[in-house]
């Protein structure tokens, strides 16, 4: 997951440093920008990637990615994060 935030050139970020990340809840801004994480959440919805919202406090999207989380769906939304960025490319800052 954060390989894939990482190798985006800053298109996804993750507000938390290095050492105090999380394997568990993985957090990320999709380009800084409200309306493009919504539509990053509506469109992983109907791919069937549920509860991406970030914690209201704080905004952005968030993965919960606990032990009864496969691979697959971590590889699946990894991919799904990767065909967004490709169509919406233009939007990056």
């Amino acid at each position: 997951m954060y390989s894939t935030i990482e190798g985006s050139g800053g298109y996804y970020t993750n507000p938390v440093a290095k050492p105090f990340r999380s394997r568990m809840n993985v957090p990320f801004r999709v380009c800084a920008d409200e309306k493009l994480e919504k539509k990053f959440i509506e469109q992983a919805l109907e791919k069937h990637l549920i509860e991406l919202s970030g914690h209201r406090s704080v905004g952005g999207c968030r993965a919960s990615i606990y032990n009864a989380m496969p691979i697959e769906g971590v590889k699946a939304l990894t991919d799904f994060m990767k065909e967004f960025q490709s169509k919406n490319a233009q939007a990056k800052l």
